[in-house]
């Protein structure tokens, strides 16, 4: 991924308003390894919400996620949508994302389960026994960086209200 600064993060969202984006807190860009991510993903502490940005035709695209106030149940195993790793479901949580423009402002989400932390990026990078490290850290960061550029762009997309 491609290095962000503070001002770039704020102006690539596209389903938060002014407020929203003033009062969202920035995660320690100083400490971003920015060669191991495909996006970047943060949770706000005192909050429910989380926002992911990432690189889609040459520009930043940001989104604001809201986790789901329950988690799955203790006990069974879940997957994450964006990075397809199984962990704990109490690792796992629902996340709803307001569609851009119109639409979002009447109450129009989508929804995925992620992992609770956004940190699927470090996820994949702990290669299988099995499999050739450097290849297979490419290729499950490629099909990351394509589900979640699919799901933004679902963010991005206008329907009909």
């Amino acid at each position: 991924m491609q290095p962000l600064t503070a001002d770039q993060i704020r102006a690539s969202f596209v389903n938060a308003s002014g407020d929203e984006i003033e009062r969202m807190p920035l995660p320690g860009l100083h400490e971003v390894i920015w060669d191991q991510r495909e996006y970047l993903g943060w949770r706000d502490p005192q909050t429910r919400l989380g926002y992911l940005v990432h690189w889609a035709d040459g520009r930043p695209v940001g989104i604001v996620l809201r986790a789901a106030a329950g988690s799955l149940r203790p006990g069974i195993q879940a997957m994450c949508s964006f990075c397809h790793s199984p962990q704990p479901a109490t690792q796992v949580r629902m996340f709803s994302a307001p569609r851009a423009g119109e639409s979002g402002r009447n109450g129009n989400t989508i929804g995925a389960y992620v992992c609770e932390d956004l940190g699927c990026s470090h996820l994949i990078r702990i290669a299988p026994p099995h499999a050739s490290a450097p290849e297979a850290i490419a290729a499950r960061g490629a099909a990351l960086l394509a589900r979640v550029s699919n799901f933004t762009a679902e963010v991005r997309s206008t329907i009909s209200d």
